[in-house]
């Protein structure tokens, strides 16, 4: 694939007042930032300038977790485009907004505590928090998209005060049920003053896996800005974006995803707002990610580290702020579809039969792009009960509990939430002794006996 070449205009090099090279490993180009405009389809979310090149375009989609009751089958259903972006000036890569953060995330259907391997990462973090930081009673640590108090339930079983802040009313509520004290609203600017307010100067703000999910990213940094304690630390885990492009996981591409990030382009972000990264942990998470940490930046009690210079030279070298790195993505994204689609058209003209594990949203980008549908796989199946009797957006595969694929004796099962698959293959090692085997699609299709 060749990028768009598209000129630019010279309204269009006044985006351009930093650099875009770190001409020494310790120093971050900071770029000026309209900290009060709202982020417009066709240009950046971050720095405003016009998206004009493609990385990759996986057609149309509809919203990978509005999972479909029964009745809603025979209805019209939404699908929007699936284009992916990089912006020429920040290298921030992300997807238009055509769906309001609002509709998308007021009722979610995703619970984090169904994934055994996710609660260990989660209790692991706490562990090391409490170490690193010296967190006590007398600390306080919030949480930015609690979920169900997946994480924040092992804060307060050490007595650490801990509040989470969710959006999805129904996610919260099971939280709360828990016992994680947790407030119903999106996060941004407005809702930090009022914590702050209230009191609120948490030595620990916590995001996992919330970034990508903000579609007004100076609204909700600058919000970070304003609640963190004078010398508290913000810690902010995301998939690696060298790693989506690396392993082809176009399946991370969804529209409840607005942006994808490198070091390169957080650390810019970040600092717009005051809040220079000091240190960067790579985690095996989703596929690869990395856990940011940043400071105010009248904080200097923590110097950059190692590891931080280290990554960051890292992907200057791989050339994440240049064009050319981005593309070839389309063109290993498409011999990916068309390799799983073969192996799914040889096994059924074998006579096999197929049913997929998970109905995660990385799934449903899967199948869509591919148009796989019922007539290979038979169904799904899912550990969260909020999905069982639903069935998957566009696709319209019906979601079953685990249990069923025992009952049917596939002959392949399709992990569709792959970066699980150390967990989901032990958890079904039983399909073994029938001859069913797993299949693996990303970064390339792989078949586990």
């Amino acid at each position: 694939m060749t990028l768009s070449t598209a000129s630019t205009s010279a309204d269009e090099t006044s985006h351009r007042d930093y650099v875009t090279t770190v001409d020494t490993i310790d120093r971050v180009a900071v770029p000026s930032v309209p900290m009060t405009t709202t982020p417009k389809r066709g240009y950046c979310r971050f720095c405003g300038a016009p998206l004009c090149h493609t990385v990759v375009d996986l057609g149309m989609s509809p919203l990978c977790e509005n999972f479909l009751a029964g009745d809603q089958l025979n209805r019209m259903e939404p699908f929007y485009p699936l284009r992916l972006w990089v912006c020429d000036q920040c290298f921030l890569v992300q997807l238009e907004e055509y769906v309001s953060g609002s509709e998308i995330f007021s009722e979610y259907a995703y619970f984090a505590s169904f994934s055994d391997s996710w609660l260990d990462h989660s209790r692991a973090y706490v562990e090391q928090m409490v170490g690193q930081l010296g967190l006590t009673a007398h600390s306080e640590v919030i949480e930015i998209a609690s979920n169900d108090g997946y994480l924040l339930q092992y804060f307060l079983k050490r007595g650490i005060p801990a509040v989470g802040v969710e959006p999805a009313a129904n996610v919260a509520k099971a939280a709360q049920e828990k016992g994680v004290p947790t407030i119903v609203k999106f996060f941004g600017r407005s809702t930090a003053h009022e914590l702050a307010a209230l009191g609120h100067r948490p030595d620990l703000i916590l995001g996992n896996n919330v970034l990508a999910q903000v579609p007004d990213l100076n609204d909700f940094v600058g919000g970070l800005k304003t609640l963190l304690g004078p010398h508290g630390v913000i810690t902010i885990e995301f998939p690696h974006l060298l790693k989506t492009i690396e392993g082809r996981q176009f399946d991370q591409v969804y529209h409840e995803h607005f942006s994808y990030f490198s070091l390169y382009s957080a650390e810019r972000i970040f600092a717009a707002h005051g809040l220079p990264i000091f240190d960067v942990e790579e985690l095996p998470t989703h596929g690869g990610s990395i856990r940011i940490y940043a400071r105010h930046a009248e904080d200097s009690t923590e110097p950059s580290s190692a590891r931080l210079k280290a990554l960051r030279q890292r992907e200057i070298e791989a050339g994440v702020n240049t064009l050319p790195y981005y593309a070839d993505f389309e063109c290993r994204v498409h011999e990916t579809k068309r390799k799983l689609l073969e192996f799914l058209i040889s096994a059924k003209g074998s006579g096999k039969r197929i049913v997929g594990y998970g109905a995660p949203g990385k799934g449903n980008t899967l199948l869509n792009f591919c148009g796989i549908r019922g007539d290979f796989l038979d169904f799904t199946v899912d550990r969260s009960p909020h999905k069982h009797g639903k069935y998957l957006p566009g696709t319209h595969i019906p979601i079953l509990p685990p249990q069923r694929l025992f009952e049917a004796r596939p002959d392949y099962v399709l992990i569709l939430p792959w970066n699980l698959k150390t967990e989901i293959m032990m958890q079904l090692d039983a399909i073994r002794a029938w001859g069913g085997k797993f299949v693996v699609p990303i970064p390339e299709l792989k078949v586990y006996p």
